[in-house]
């Protein structure tokens, strides 16, 4: 299972939400599975709860992603950098075949994309 935090996701995790606590839960103590932090969502959601940035990205089973050169490209064709690389971060890869899932508090903002979401209200 890969599923990837967008900043509404990190923003309520920081916020104690049980459902992202379980997914990083499980993220941390079963195998297979994935729980991927787009970096420019990271920064969205430390913007709106400061210090959820560094406690995010000192969880074991939290992976941070980077921005490559293909993430990068991505963002800058998007309105929203946290939007445009969570939505990055959710593609098909040679990984994760299947793509990842998009963990949100805002499903309507992923409405008309081609990704699958899960929703953490």
């Amino acid at each position: 299972m890969h599923i990837v935090l967008d900043d509404t996701a990190m923003a309520a995790a920081g916020q104690g939400s049980i459902l992202a606590s379980r997914l990083i839960h499980r993220a941390h103590a079963e195998a297979n599975w994935f729980l991927y932090a787009p970096t420019c969502a990271l920064v969205e959601a430390d913007r709106a709860r400061p210090g959820t940035a560094e406690h995010l990205a000192s969880l074991p089973g939290v992976t941070v992603l980077d921005l490559d050169l293909a993430a990068v490209l991505a963002v800058a064709r998007q309105q929203t950098w946290a939007a445009a690389h969570s939505l990055h971060a959710a593609q098909p890869t040679p990984d994760r075949p299947d793509g990842a899932i998009i963990a949100t508090t805002n499903p309507d903002r992923w409405s008309g994309e081609a990704v699958r979401v899960l929703d953490l209200t």
